[in-house]
């Protein structure tokens, strides 16, 4: 039996934020803590209305004041400090990257380091973001040549990120833990055509302008496009008033906004087709597509390190250029005509990126690292 561990947890963003990253950490945390083990997060107190400190499903959550806001980043001085302070009596400290203060952090934490790095900084063009990239990416090396193992979502991505030689030789491949949902209705389907879904923050990263281009290549006027995620509380600003010019006055394409974690089954079972169209290195995975696979639901996704990967390992969808709107039209009418083993496909997914598999990998690496 493993032993129980005390692991503080260190990002910038903690639900209710929503993001791949925070839903990373977030999964983690819970999943650690269910089975018994002692479970803090440190992070920024990124709304003033959360409370200072809270437990949230069995994880003590303490949030530090927000200075300033810088981007899609936040200042949060007294988030060092905090960190470090609960890392002293932690058996080992688990890290999200990229932020900002992480080789500041490294250097504060004495307990055993387990750095996730999620992925490279990517941000507009111009200089003061440019320096803002030169300036994560050395702190994210510094604190990854001080950590003891560097969890990556995929060797893929990992090989193609800007900080691989710092990567090399510290990685443990661990995939985002994927929620199954339950059995879902389809309350969101309008008829029998193709019905293709997202589900994701309504940015400029995800690439959605290309897919709407590829959806309107398909004159069927059954079909649907259903884009579902929040544009109003994003972090670096939402781009969906340039989404709504380009889906113009197309009927049979829908803004869903944010949908609850309580409707998610819904949306997945409405679907004929998931898409996940990214088109930088912002995106290393993409937890969605996989839940929208558990659910029997095939995926287009872009051909990029680490976002193609639950594609190639499972076999279930097909995998297109960024960009590409041709390619993304031929796809999904190769997805709607040729037969799909949805069975077969959701039961590789839930093998390989289940939640219970995911939080086993991390007790035994946390384990390990945090030592005798």
């Amino acid at each position: 039996m493993t032993r129980t561990l005390d692991v503080v947890v260190a990002l910038d963003y903690y639900t209710p934020y929503v993001s791949g990253l925070t839903n990373v950490a977030r999964d983690v945390a819970e999943g650690l803590a269910e089975r018994g083990h002692r479970v803090t997060v440190v992070t920024s107190r990124h709304d003033p209305d959360l409370p200072e400190r809270e437990v949230v499903r069995g994880v003590s959550v303490q949030r530090t004041p927000v200075l300033a806001r810088l981007g899609k980043g936040v200042l949060s001085p007294a988030l060092i400090g905090a960190v470090a302070a609960a890392a002293a009596t932690a058996s080992v400290t688990n890290l999200h990257l990229p932020m900002p203060e992480a080789a500041l952090l490294a250097r504060r934490i004495r307990s055993p380091l387990v750095t996730t790095y999620h992925c490279d900084v990517t941000l507009p063009p111009g200089a003061l973001n440019r320096a803002q990239i030169l300036g994560v990416d050395l702190s994210s090396r510094r604190a990854v040549r001080r950590s003891d193992r560097v969890v990556v979502s995929s060797d893929d991505y990992a090989r193609h990120s800007r900080l691989w030689p710092a990567l090399a030789g510290r990685t443990a491949v661990i995939p985002p833990p994927c929620r199954e949902r339950p059995a879902g209705t389809p309350r969101f389907r309008e008829g029998p055509g193709l019905h293709v879904g997202f589900l994701g923050r309504i940015v400029e990263e995800k690439g959605l302008q290309y897919l709407v281009r590829g959806f309107q290549a398909i004159a069927e006027p059954d079909s649907r496009l259903l884009i579902g995620g929040d544009f109003a509380g994003v972090a670096g600003g939402s781009v969906v008033a340039e989404l709504r010019q380009v889906i113009a006055d197309d009927p049979r394409i829908r803004l869903l906004g944010f949908v609850p974690e309580e409707q998610l089954a819904d949306l997945y079972a409405s679907l004929d087709v998931f898409a996940l169209p990214s088109v930088n290195a912002f995106e290393a995975f993409g937890i969605v597509q996989v839940e929208a696979m558990m659910a029997g639901v095939p995926v287009l996704a872009s051909d990029l390190p680490g976002v193609r990967t639950p594609v190639q390992e499972t076999g279930f969808g097909l995998v297109v250029p960024p960009r590409d709107v041709d390619g993304i039209a031929a796809a999904l009418r190769r997805l709607a005509t040729e037969p799909q083993d949805r069975a077969g496909g959701a039961a590789r997914a839930r093998d390989r990126y289940a939640s219970g598999t995911v939080v086993s990998a991390y007790e035994e690496l946390l384990s390990t690292v945090a030592g005798p």
